[in-house]
């Protein structure tokens, strides 16, 4: 029987958390936050949860609550990666993100395998700390984890990780893969000002920051929510101009490309939907700048004064029943995959279309949001895959990517029983 804490029990931690509960080698759910009611709420909806109030900021604080854990599974925000690390290498348990860290920039720095002239050439600062930290993942802490016997996924909530389940199980068709592209729309929109279903400040902070591609083997930046591309699936109404988005996927495969990619040359991740045009306007005016500046007198970040506008994502069931009834302005989405390619010597597109279900399906099958639903529940498929041993004895490091042809099939085996599946178009 296994023991499982989770850190963090916001929308994700939580919707993980329940579909957890109805594991049967699971005999406890450690659900640890420092927002008591979050932890009291979720706690009260499972059969096999306890509570525990953590400060992630302090390392001893995590060690404690996770005595004994088979899993630590991390839903906090990316600068506490490193705690929530170390405490999982100290009480010898297996490791869960749902996003790469861009906080072990310095360890890497610091290390002895660092070497400056071997890295890429970014024109932004940021994205470069974010390689040298998944660097610092597989680099640092893969050999930590081998030598104790337990294995750290990363990336596995639904972009990145069912997208990179998806991507993967793209490659089957190909005898090699040339481009790339991971397209999401985020088609649920609300009648009241929602603009963001997940963490506001995660969402600001990618769309203020330059984007990364993949291009001719070479990671690169390009501009915030240029590059834009037109897109009109079967199920759309109208086409969808989908932009460029700071997200993982790119930097994730751009270190697997040979040997799970198919030599992959080119990777992108593009983005569209309310958040995004929402945003868009705020980027070019300068109002998501982290730069201090004097407003009448007074010195403010216009990133910090804008978020201070937003609402926090929906997470308590009242809260998401209120958007249900009011009705939505559009309840849908998409998540592809496009990869071109070669097969038998002809050029050829595999499109894959991720399905899943919408905003008001999910909250009547799980009381969850659509977004909640296919994250944090994407995100659970990882978890199952852990606590059942679907990784068959892998040690080290990994990130969500890196599946082999067997255990995507298992997860997607898994991913049925949500209605999460996959269309497949050959062209």
């Amino acid at each position: 029987m296994k023991k499982i804490l989770i850190l963090g029990v916001g929308a994700q931690g939580s919707a993980a958390a329940k579909r957890l509960d109805e594991e049967p080698n699971v005999e406890e759910i450690i659900c640890a936050d420092m927002d008591e009611k979050a932890v009291e709420s979720i706690v009260s909806q499972l059969t096999k949860g306890r509570g525990a109030l953590v400060d992630a900021h302090d390392l001893d604080s995590i060690v404690k609550a996770a005595e004994g854990v088979d899993l630590i599974l991390n839903g906090l925000p990316l600068e506490c990666t490193e705690n929530v690390l170390e405490a999982a290498l100290a009480v010898r348990a297996n490791y869960q993100d749902y996003a790469g860290t861009i906080s072990l920039d310095k360890m890497w720095e610091a290390s002895d395998l660092f070497d400056p002239d071997s890295e890429p050439e970014f024109y932004d600062s940021a994205t470069l700390g974010w390689w040298r930290s998944i660097k610092a993942m597989f680099d640092l802490y893969g050999p930590r984890f081998r030598q104790i016997g337990k294995l750290a996924v990363f990336g596995t909530g639904s972009a990145p990780g069912l997208i990179c389940a998806a991507t993967r199980h793209a490659m089957r068709y190909l005898d090699s893969c040339d481009t790339i592209y991971n397209i999401i729309w985020e088609g649920a929109i609300a009648r009241r000002f929602q603009p963001f279903w997940w963490s506001p400040v995660t969402a600001l902070t990618d769309m203020s920051e330059e984007a990364l591609a993949l291009e001719d083997g070479k990671l690169i930046n390009t501009p915030a929510f240029g590059r834009p591309m037109v897109r009109q699936y079967s199920y759309m109404e109208e086409p969808i101009t989908f932009r460029e988005h700071s997200h993982d996927e790119p930097l994730q495969y751009s270190f697997n490309r040979q040997e799970y990619f198919k030599g992959c040359k080119n990777a992108y991740f593009k983005y569209a939907g309310a958040g995004m045009d929402f945003a868009r306007p705020l980027y070019e005016a300068g109002l998501l700048s982290h730069e201090k500046e004097m407003f009448q007198g007074k010195e403010i970040v216009p990133f910090d004064f804008i978020l201070s506008h937003i609402p926090p994502a929906p997470k308590y069931e009242e809260e998401i029943r209120s958007f249900v009834e009011e009705g939505l302005a559009l309840d849908s989405g998409c998540m592809v995959v496009e990869a071109y390619g070669k097969k038998d010597g002809k050029d050829t597109l595999v499109e894959v279309h991720v399905s899943a279900p919408g905003f008001v399906e999910s909250f009547e099958r799980a009381k969850m949001t659509g977004e909640m639903y296919i994250t944090g529940q994407g995100g659970y498929l990882f978890s199952r895959m852990l606590v059942r041993g679907d990784f068959d004895g892998r040690t080290g490091v990994i990130s969500s990517d890196m599946l082999t042809d067997e255990e995507v099939d298992r997860y997607f085996e898994y991913a049925a029983e949500l209605d999460i599946t996959l269309d497949v178009e050959i062209k």
